[in-house]
């Protein structure tokens, strides 16, 4: 049988698995991987490659990384793909590029489009507190995910799941969702399938909007503690002794309830649970924290620190 030629695109980790899927997809063949262009990060700023890169060199596939529409658009040119797979390649492809594919560009994308269309739809979809999410395979094209769709696979969001564990399912679900497409396609069963019903969009999140405060529902905090745990993450300004301003990342928290009290009092201690505080409407318990500088660590142990306890009040740096 003869392979059908692949040429994958992806730059980080999130991505490496779905390489790994199409290297092993039978009837296939990886002729190339695109990934970004090797960039300092880092504190350091060192120099460093993409997840992808590396992939491709430790399955030594051959490696492109573009620095510019031109060079892309022959890169696609030069391996004269069947069919590009799209996953978090972190550019937009014109037109041109996308019509050197036989094929096309099939993308994987983590959220039902047309719901969320954009670069943070995990984020958004918890933020917003959805029970549902998915995995959608659609074909590129000029427009933001916008494209038709080969398959979607959908799932249920529990009420405390947050952006790393949703993340971690979505991807298993892509996996198996691009293994069976490409035996589809394989197979000569591509489907084109218009998007259809209410869209919405799942901007890039800045990392201002991770600032909360105790003047917030508590549902709006826990969703957005959940949606922004894979980062940029949430904090809360503290003020303490001395007109001192402490930036505290909340990591874990769980709904109480909804009743009403001064915002920021600290209702109960508890060892296994953390601090539950009031907001405004809501009460919430905040379980994990990591005070700016030091490790994570449990929301009691940095009450004791402060020596604070039940009956006390916290207050936010406006």
């Amino acid at each position: 049988m003869e392979l059908v030629r692949l040429v994958f695109f992806g730059s980080p980790s999130v991505a490496v698995p779905f390489l790994e899927t199409c290297v092993s997809a039978n009837g296939w063949e990886t002729v190339a991987v695109v990934a970004q262009p090797d960039r300092e990060a880092g504190r350091g700023m060192k120099v460093r490659s993409p997840a992808v890169a590396d992939a491709a060199k430790r399955l030594n596939l051959s490696l492109r990384q573009p620095a510019s529409a031109v060079e892309l658009l022959s890169v696609v040119e030069e391996f004269q793909p069947d069919l590009c797979i799209v996953v978090a390649y972190g550019r937009i492809l014109k037109p041109e590029t996308l019509a050197a594919a036989k094929l096309g560009y099939l993308n994987v994308h983590f959220s039902l489009l047309p719901l969320y269309r954009g670069a943070a739809p995990v984020q958004w979809s918890l933020i917003n507190g959805e029970q549902k999410s998915g995995v959608t395979l659609f074909w590129l094209d000029p427009g933001m995910d916008t494209g038709p769709i080969q398959c979607r696979e959908q799932t249920h969001v529990s009420a405390d799941e947050d952006a790393l564990e949703l993340f971690g399912r979505l991807k298993t679900l892509g996996q198996e969702s691009l293994k069976k497409a490409l035996g589809d396609i394989r197979a000569g069963n591509v489907v084109r399938e218009p998007q259809e019903g209410e869209s919405s969009l799942a901007p890039k999140i800045k990392p201002d909007f991770g600032r909360i405060s105790f003047n917030m529902p508590a549902a709006a905090v826990h969703n957005r503690v959940r949606g922004l745990r894979a980062g940029p993450g949430c904090f809360l300004s503290l003020k303490l002794e001395g007109d001192r301003v402490l930036r505290l990342k909340v990591l874990k928290t769980e709904l109480e309830s909804e009743e009403v009290g001064p915002p920021g009092t600290v209702l109960r201690v508890e060892a296994n649970k953390g601090i539950l505080v009031q907001l405004n409407p809501g009460r919430l318990w905040f379980r994990e924290v990591q005070p700016e500088g030091k490790k994570q660590q449990s929301s009691v142990d940095f009450l004791n620190g402060l020596r604070l306890g039940a009956g006390d009040r916290l207050y936010v740096d406006s």
